[in-house]
C-alpha cells in the first residue's frame, strides 16, 4: 500500500430524519415508576422520537438519505455504495442497505449493513472513507438508523427512558487537499458483550414462545458498568484520534459525541478541556438513537450553521460489543 496515492475524503452532504411522534418524560411517568426530574438530572433526556407503526428502520434511513443526497448534489444513481449502520434492521436479510438502495433507485450501488451498535456510524465512516481514498469508489452513502423502540421493554424503567428512533446520513466523496478525515480510532472489547445486548432471535437463542415470554428479544443493559466504560473510553478514544491526526485538543472547533447521557458527554468535555458550547448536544430532544445519534447531531450542527469550512471536528462514540470509535476531520 505504501506507494499508493490516497485521495482526501470528506463529508459532502448531511441529512437526518426523526419520526413525528414524541414520547416525553411525562408520558413515561404514566407507564413506569419514574419522574421527569429524575430522568433529566441523571440523563439530560426530556423527550425521544418513536417510529410510526408502519415505519421500519429502512424508512427512516431512506428519508435521511434523501436529505443527504440533496445537500451533496450527488444523484442516487451515482452512488457506488450504501452502508447502513444499525442494530435494528428491518429483518435479518436482505440487509437494510439493500432495502434503502431499492427505495432510492440507486441502481449501481453495492449495499451492506454494519453492526457495531452505537459506534456503528464511525465504523461505517472508516470503512467507506478508505474505499474512496484508495480510488475504489467515488461516492458512498453512510447511514446510521435505528428503531430502538421495537427492542425496548417499556416496563423496564432503567432502559425505557433512554432510547429513541431516528436516522442520520452523510455522503462521502473526494474533497480538496487538507480537508476531510484526518484519523480514525476504532476499538472493541468483546469481554463486555454481556453488558449490553439483545440475546434472543439469533442462532444462539432462536425465537420461541419461551424466548419471547422471558423478554430475551428486548435490549438489556447493565447501566452502571456501561456508564463507567463510556466515561473512560469517550475521552481516551477522542485523544487517540487527535494524536493520530497530529492535532491538539485546543484546536477542536466542535465535538460531536454519541448522545447517550449528558454526564458521559460532560466527562468527555472535561477530559478534552472543552466548554459545552464547543459540543453538539441534542439528546434532550431525542435520547439515545444508537448508530443514528452522531449523524443526526452532525446534520443539526450543519443546519444550525455551527460548522464552517475549515473547522476541526471530533466525532466520538461507544456502544455494545463493547465497541468504540472516534474520528477527526477538517470540514
Amino acid at each position: 500500500m505504501s506507494g499508493m496515492q490516497l485521495y482526501p475524503v470528506g463529508i459532502i452532504g448531511t441529512g437526518k430524519y426523526v419520526p413525528e411522534r414524541i414520547l416525553t418524560n411525562h408520558d413515561l411517568e404514566q407507564m413506569v415508576e419514574t419522574n421527569d426530574e429524575w430522568i433529566v438530572s441523571r440523563t439530560g433526556i426530556r423527550e425521544r422520537r418513536i417510529a410510526a407503526p408502519e415505519q421500519a428502520t429502512s424508512d427512516l434511513a431512506y428519508h435521511a438519505a434523501e436529505a443527504a443526497l440533496r445537500a451533496s448534489g450527488v444523484a442516487a444513481e451515482d452512488l457506488d455504495l450504501i452502508l447502513v449502520a444499525t442494530i435494528t434492521p428491518d429483518m435479518f436479510f436482505p440487509s437494510t442497505a439493500c432495502l434503502v438502495q431499492e427505495k432510492l433507485g440507486a441502481k449501481k450501488a453495492a449495499a451492506f449493513d454494519l453492526s457495531a451498535a452505537c459506534s456503528g456510524f464511525i465504523y461505517g465512516l472508516a470503512t467507506a472513507s478508505n474505499m474512496i481514498a484508495t480510488g475504489m469508489y467515488k461516492h458512498v452513502l453512510v447511514i446510521g438508523a435505528e428503531c430502538l423502540s421495537r427492542i425496548t421493554d417499556y416496563t423496564d424503567r432503567n432502559t425505557c427512558i433512554l432510547f429513541g428512533d431516528g436516522a442520520g446520513a452523510v455522503v462521502l466523496g473526494r474533497v480538496p487537499e487538507g480537508r476531510g478525515f484526518k484519523s480514525f480510532e476504532l476499538g472493541a472489547d468483546g469481554s463486555g458483550g454481556e453488558l449490553l445486548n439483545v440475546r434472543g432471535g439469533g442462532s444462539r437463542l432462536p425465537s420461541t414462545k419461551e424466548s419471547v415470554d422471558s423478554k430475551a428479544h428486548y435490549l438489556f443493559m447493565a447501566g452502571n458498568d456501561v456508564f463507567k466504560f463510556a466515561v473512560r473510553i469517550m475521552g481516551s478514544a477522542a485523544e487517540e484520534a487527535l494524536r493520530k491526526a497530529g492535532m491538539d485538543k485546543s484546536e477542536i472547533d466542535l465535538l460531536v459525541p454519541h448522545q447517550a447521557n449528558i454526564r458521559i458527554i460532560q466527562s468527555a468535555l472535561n477530559r478534552l478541556d472543552l466548554q459545552e458550547e464547543k459540543s453538539m448536544i441534542n439528546l434532550d430532544k431525542y435520547g439515545n438513537m444508537s448508530a443514528a445519534s452522531i449523524p443526526v447531531a452532525l446534520a443539526e450542527a450543519v443546519e444550525e450553521g455551527r460548522v464552517q469550512e475549515g473547522d476541526k471536528l471530533v466525532l466520538v462514540g461507544f456502544g455494545g460489543g463493547l465497541t468504540w470509535g472516534a474520528s477527526v476531520l477538517v470540514w
